[in-house]
């Protein structure tokens, strides 16, 4: 087998997490009286942390970092009071986990999501399963598509970077595989077009989950 070891994306990859992402910061703006936007705005928002997704969600003109980081911290607030209210795996993640711990495949999550909430979130959506590495977005740590993080979990497998498979749903998945020397998928039930992934480097495209087996064979 070519590849020993996967590294997931989180959000829009192994969860769909949008309406609650979206009901979360659409109540900061609300409270602030600024408009809000549409779920499927939000597909576009996210992606590089919870600091992009608040300016771009908050009207386009010139706000203080001290602002921004009272919406930040809003946000946090509201997405811990509703987090799960909507958020649960996509059709066949379940299945294509059990496949893949059944094979004993080593699996790793790495996303932009603050730390906190992924670690809550996989324990609570995804328990079933053994990840070797759950990581979110850490202070000490840059975010992808820096590839720090990336091939820190490949040294922790065991092994080398074109020997794990990186599966994401945005350009910063794609990005963070390619820079970090991994085998770059793009899940195209996510957040993002096929265009996007293409453009930012997919080596393949899958329409579903279980689809990752037939790579792997």
């Amino acid at each position: 087998m070519r590849f020993r070891g996967i590294i997931f994306d989180l959000d829009g990859t192994l969860l769909d997490t949008i309406k609650d992402i979206a009901n979360a910061m659409n109540n900061v703006l609300k409270k602030l009286g600024y408009p809000v936007h549409s779920t499927e705005s939000y597909c576009y928002f996210i992606g590089e942390g919870i600091e992009k997704l608040v300016r771009r969600a908050l009207p386009q003109q010139a706000f203080t970092d001290a602002f921004v980081s009272q919406c930040i911290d809003s946000m946090k607030k509201e997405y811990e009071r509703c987090w799960n209210m909507h958020s649960d795996p996509y059709a066949g993640v379940p299945e294509l986990l059990s496949c893949l711990q059944e094979q004993h495949m080593p699996m790793a999550i790495l996303s932009n999501k603050p730390h906190d909430f992924t670690k809550i979130m996989v324990e609570a959506l995804l328990p079933r399963w053994s990840f070797c590495k759950v990581w979110g977005a850490r202070p000490s740590v840059p975010k992808k598509p820096d590839p720090a993080a990336a091939l820190q979990i490949a040294k922790d497998f065991a092994l080398l970077p074109d020997q794990v498979l990186f599966l994401g749903d945005t350009k910063t998945d794609m990005e963070t595989a390619n820079r970090a020397g991994m085998y770059p998928v793009g899940a195209l039930w996510g957040f993002r077009d096929e265009q996007e992934l293409r453009q930012s480097g997919a080596k393949e495209l899958i329409e579903n989950p279980l689809d990752l087996l037939k790579i792997l064979k």
